[in-house]
């Protein structure tokens, strides 16, 4: 089961989930912060297309999902950081 609560960094409210002993915390809100909600989006989709970002996401699945696809992520990993490359949170 999962429990949130909230806390406050530089006066912002940011959402924090606990689940299964760990917590996690809501890049929305700290996305939102940075602009406004309606482009938290944005800024989330500009930030996973980098390439240091997509290394952290991607040695964080080889750690903790074993059924992380390896040869598909080196595709993406390949074409971070390029003006064409796009990347949203459900590829």
């Amino acid at each position: 089961m999962s429990k949130n609560q909230i806390i406050e960094v530089q006066h912002i409210k940011v959402s924090i989930t606990a689940f299964n002993g760990e917590d996690y915390i809501c890049i929305t809100d700290m996305a939102q912060a940075k602009s406004d909600a309606s482009r938290a989006a944005d800024v989330i989709k500009n930030w996973i297309r980098t390439r240091t970002a997509l290394e952290f996401l991607g040695t964080w699945e080889k750690i903790y999902n074993p059924d992380f696809k390896v040869v598909e992520f080196d595709h993406f990993k390949s074409q971070a950081g390029l003006n064409s490359f796009a990347m949203t949170p459900k590829k």
